[in-house]
């Protein structure tokens, strides 16, 4: 990780249906070996699934499961003589979108179901309604946070 500056953000495109950046970044995350099209039939192919399934719309529920998804608070290690701490921070807006995609999609892989599809729709649903690994992941952060509270003094 270079000292001298942050690495500038790179523009994304929203996604062509929807036309939603935070859409397009999900995909772009899903995507393997540089195939969007691919990555892109998984995730609409999910919503479709969804909209079969719950009988609303896919995008709203998508964006609940992010929401449902995002943590709050994180530990971060703290350096301090000699003694290494897990202190409780708040998680920035970027971070915490970039966390979400993240655990939905590792989460929807370790799923049992037989295609991408299904495992992510169904990861999807299970985040919209609070319940799912993806979620457990988030409260099991939260918890690791308020049992660090005590360290909180040495945020920086």
């Amino acid at each position: 990780m270079s000292r001298r500056h942050r690495a500038e953000k790179r523009e994304i495109n929203p996604d062509p249906k929807f036309g939603d950046l935070v859409l397009s970044k999900f995909m772009n995350a899903i995507m393997l070996d540089g195939k969007k099209s691919k990555a892109e039939a998984i995730v609409y192919g999910a919503f479709e699934k969804m909209e079969e399934k719950a009988r609303a719309e896919a995008l709203p529920m998508f964006h609940q499961a992010l929401e449902n998804v995002a943590p709050q608070l994180e530990v971060r290690s703290r350096r301090v003589g000699g003694a290494t701490y897990q202190v409780p921070v708040e998680v920035r807006s970027e971070r915490r979108q970039a966390l979400a995609i993240r655990w939905l999609i590792s989460a929807a892989r370790k799923r049992n179901e037989t295609t991408m599809i299904a495992r992510l729709s169904g990861e999807l649903m299970d985040a919209a309604n609070n319940r799912g690994s993806a979620v457990k992941k988030r409260e099991d952060t939260h918890k690791m946070a308020d049992a660090n509270r005590a360290f909180s003094h040495y945020r920086w």
